[in-house]
């Protein structure tokens, strides 16, 4: 995985209403009326934490007339997963090497 894509899954994550969205997203879909309500921002605020989530892939959107019903993506969430397990993994190869050269 690639930094840029890394660093689209972390940004999904660094933002209060962002949070507060995929907190709301656990007990099932929601349309963007109910998340409007439920979080307390303008559309066009709310419209930008979704492309965020979506770009980053923890959240999938499906049109149905003129509202968006947004949910929690599995395969998202198990990249974002693997995305921390690999960052966050001792690389064995590099962990024997001497940081310098004396």
């Amino acid at each position: 995985m690639d930094e840029k894509r890394i660093a689209a899954i972390f940004k999904a994550f660094c933002d209060e209403n962002r949070i507060r969205i995929i907190k709301l997203l656990r007990s099932g879909e929601k349309c963007a009326c109910k998340l409007l309500e439920e979080i307390n921002v303008t559309q066009p605020t709310l419209s930008h934490h979704m492309k965020i989530l979506c770009d980053a892939g923890i959240v999938v959107g499906r049109k149905e007339g003129k509202w968006t019903h947004y949910s929690i993506s599995e395969k998202g969430v198990e990249q974002a997963k693997e995305c921390l397990r690999q960052l966050t993994t001792p690389d064995v190869e590099c962990e024997n090497k001497p940081c310098c050269e004396k």
